[in-house]
């Protein structure tokens, strides 16, 4: 048997100090010796370890493990700098790809009258009578209303007189000219007749001297007076010819201020007769609101007349587009569930509020049902449909700029600003000309909160 386990008989001097310290630890409950001991009672006992010290070893072991692992957490939850943890049920991502893009501007129109007359008052007065309501088809000629004046009717009466006088002096000074024409060509055939004369008596005397009958003296008397009205008539006639040029000239000023006076004198009686006024074009007329009693200075507005039934769309279009929007340019109008084409007629460059006018003109013949006001919305083309890197038009576009977006990792755990480029853009579609590839997915929810971030931890 091994010397550890020694018999309970042995002597004192040569037992084991750890079982004496057992039986003293069991004496207190029973006496060592006491009779009746089973055989082998007194041999020691092996005491079993506590559970605690089972667990030593694991604990030793797990606290390292638990460190590191709170570690851990504590560097996933918490954001490095210049990132934000965000909630992935918080972020809209899409994919961008390449696909055709429509490169066309949506604007909201409004219908406005092909052709617009406006009226105002010629003359100024006091309004007599009003003989149609606002809103009514007029034709041209029609009566709107009249006025009266009496200050105008009395000058018109007084110029239509002086008119009248300086008419009559022109015609009798065309009497004078015309007189004194007819004065010359009697003197001219006068002459004529004399020198006619003359020379029948010229022939006779020269007859007479060839008979004997005659002297030479004579008959040389006869052809000295034959020349002189020969000589008077060639006087006479280009006298003539030089007086008809100038009384030609002095008739066309005459009748140049006849006819002047006359245009003149026409304007007189008609300031007159505009104190009656009319519709000078067919058409609807509108924002005519004179009423009886109405004063109205010369050149007042009194309304105007719209085209019936020929209709134009005025578009307000944000300054940005400016460039982009030409004279010729197409597009399409929604009008009762119809595509209505269009063309672009007239650019107005003047900006008012950030906004230009363009005026668009229907392609076809537009709806009957059109009114002065309504609203139409148009989609309007600005350029040939490519294809291109597209990303959704969103929130994100304005909260960036279109100069960067987040781009979110292949494993979707967190997402990096990067710097982009766009191009043109409709309300869907943004196309992306730098920093993206097809098929990357980005963040596409309002950047509100994200602009002094460049990296997004999504949870």
């Amino acid at each position: 048997m091994p010397d550890s386990v020694a018999p309970s008989s042995a002597s004192p001097s040569g037992a084991s100090t750890r079982p004496a310290r057992a039986a003293g630890a069991a004496g207190a409950a029973e006496p060592a010796s006491s009779p009746g001991r089973a055989p082998g009672a007194g041999m020691d006992r092996r005491v079993a370890p506590s559970r605690m010290r089972r667990l030593r070893p694991y604990l030793r072991y797990g606290a390292g493990v638990l460190v590191l692992a709170v570690g851990l957490a504590a560097w996933r939850l918490v954001p490095a700098s210049g990132s934000l943890a965000v909630a992935q049920d918080d972020l809209a991502i899409d994919t961008v790809h390449v696909q055709p893009f429509l490169d066309y501007l949506p604007v909201r129109a409004t219908v406005a009258p092909l052709h617009v007359t406006f009226l105002g008052a010629v003359q100024g007065g006091q309004v007599a009578s009003v003989a149609v309501p606002d809103g009514i088809l007029v034709h041209p000629g029609d009566v709107l209303a009249r006025l009266t004046n009496p200050q105008l009717e009395l000058d018109v009466s007084t110029r239509e007189a002086a008119i009248a006088g300086q008419l009559g002096d022109l015609s009798a000074q065309r009497l004078a000219l015309q007189q004194s024409q007819t004065g010359e060509d009697g003197t001219i055939a006068e002459a004529s007749y004399n020198l006619l004369k003359a020379g029948h008596e010229l022939a006779i005397r020269r007859q007479l001297l060839a008979q004997g009958f005659e002297s030479d003296a004579n008959v040389k008397t006869f052809a000295d007076e034959d020349a002189y009205y020969a000589g008077r008539l060639a006087l006479l006639r280009a006298a003539r010819q030089k007086d008809r040029a100038v009384a030609q000239a002095q008739a066309r000023e005459l009748d140049g201020t006849a006819e002047r006076l006359r245009h003149t004198l026409a304007a007189v009686e008609d300031s007159l007769s505009s104190l009656t006024l009319r519709a000078p074009v067919a058409g609807r007329l509108t924002n005519f609101t004179l009423q009886p009693g109405q004063t109205l200075k010369a050149g007042d507005p009194i309304g105007q007349i719209d085209s019936e039934g020929a209709w134009r769309l005025d578009a307000d279009i944000d300054e940005f587009y400016l460039a982009r929007v030409a004279v010729g340019e197409h597009g399409i109008a929604q009008i009762d569930g119809h595509d209505v084409p269009f063309t672009v007629a007239r650019v107005h460059p003047q900006i008012t509020a950030g906004q230009f006018r363009a005026e668009l003109t229907f392609d076809t013949t537009p709806p009957a049902a059109l009114r002065r006001g309504e609203s139409v919305e148009c989609r309007l083309t600005l350029g040939r449909t490519r294809q291109a890197l597209i990303a959704p038009n969103g929130a994100w576009l304005d909260g960036s700029g279109g100069n960067s977006v987040f781009v979110v990792s292949a494993d979707g755990h967190h997402a990096t600003r990067r710097a982009i480029s766009v191009g043109g853009r409709n309300p869907e579609q943004v196309e992306i000309t730098a920093g993206l590839r097809d098929g990357e997915r980005i963040v596409t929810s309002a950047y509100t909160n994200f602009h002094d971030f460049n990296q997004l931890l999504i949870r």
